[in-house]
């Protein structure tokens, strides 16, 4: 019998991945990975993913599912891979994505290597996401409902990591997977998802940063796209591109954040045409058949998690980065945000959006 090691969060979708792995034959083991305390991010008890109640709820549904269930302490790796790199973003003017990073560090490296001590042959998530192998290769696939696919967080997944991965739950529906964990009488079925950063909860990334980092941001000026002086920003790490609310500052039209000038301390407010542009250089690139094209080539692309991917050119460069060119303009390209390429349903790749062009 195949043994699998089941990420469980303690949210309905892995749970269900788990009941599913049981039912398919498989000898699973559960886990929930202990990624920070409360009072490490300067919260109090509340709910969060990493929260006393998640546990224990991880752990009931494997009980009764006859599996074992282990903690395991992830937080020193959490907090260089995760939080760090987060932290370091922001300062340096980009916007993270932390997600893209804890399943990359933690869940399909730290997990694969727990997983390997276990004897487990396979590790099982609630991604929302499909595996098909064809042509000799794995390929990474959209979950076949749109509304919940993930795809656009798992692009530095590796043929060797596919080859050991499974997400039963690629061709599933939220609303069946609810239902089936009703029909199971698991104790989190009507459990909402999760939605914000899971260290930042409360969405304030300034506060969260002068607390980790024990520094006060210095505040600079509010200029307009002429450099003329607007008004006092609070601390340039409290802005990120396309931002509107929070900003102010009184005008006879909407403002946005259309650029961060770091030697400057300066952040600049434009309209909302401002934001848009054709063109941007990726790094730190992964293509998921492990081959870098040689060739200039079209497809789709996707520079945030709830676009719907656009038409572009990719320009493989010299240097292991890529240079995208969009057919048409887009809204608020991003340095530090993802840039996943598609085919079809299939990841061909990504990377982080470094220099917006």
């Amino acid at each position: 019998m195949k043994k699998a090691l089941i990420a469980m969060s303690g949210g309905v979708d892995s749970s269900l991945a788990a009941k599913l792995m049981k039912d398919a034959g498989y000898d699973c083991v559960g886990c929930t990975m202990k990624l920070y305390d409360n009072d490490d991010i300067g919260l109090d008890n509340g709910h969060t993913c990493c929260s006393l109640d998640d546990v224990e709820d991880a752990r009931r549904v494997a009980g009764d599912l006859g599996m074992e269930h282990y903690v395991f302490n992830f937080k020193d790796g959490f907090h260089e891979c995760v939080i760090k790199r987060f932290v370091d973003a922001y300062e340096a003017g980009r916007t993270p994505n932390p997600c893209i990073d804890c399943n990359r560090f933690m869940k399909f490296e730290k997990l694969f290597q727990r997983a390997e001590a276990l004897g487990c042959e396979c590790i099982v998530t609630g991604h929302y996401v499909r595996i098909e192998f064809e042509d000799g290769e794995y390929k990474l696939k959209k979950a076949l409902d749109d509304t919940k696919d993930q795809s656009y967080v798992l692009y530095s997944l590796t043929q060797q990591q596919l080859a050991h991965v499974q997400f039963p739950l690629g061709a599933l529906k939220k609303s069946e997977v609810r239902k089936l964990a009703q029909d199971s009488q698991f104790v989190n079925a009507e459990k909402p998802d999760s939605q914000d950063i899971c260290f930042v909860p409360d969405g304030d990334y300034g506060a969260f940063l002068e607390r980790e980092t024990g520094k006060v941001y210095e505040t600079g000026n509010f200029v307009d796209t002429e450099g003329n002086v607007l008004g006092t920003h609070r601390g340039i790490v409290r802005y990120t591109i396309g931002q509107r609310k929070g900003l102010g500052v009184s005008a006879d039209k909407r403002l946005y954040v259309t650029a961060l000038n770091l030697e400057e301390n300066t952040v600049t407010l434009g309209e909302n045409q401002d934001l848009f542009g054709t063109s941007f250089v990726a790094g730190d690139f992964n293509w998921i058949s492990g081959k870098t094209p040689t060739q200039e080539f079209p497809c789709n692309v996707k520079i945030r998690y709830r676009q719907v991917e656009q038409p572009a050119k990719v320009y493989p460069l010299s240097d292991g980065r890529v240079k995208v060119v969009f057919e048409k303009p887009q809204r608020a390209i991003t340095a530090g945000q993802a840039a996943v390429l598609y085919e079809g349903d299939t990841v061909l790749g990504g990377g982080t959006i470094e220099v917006v062009l």
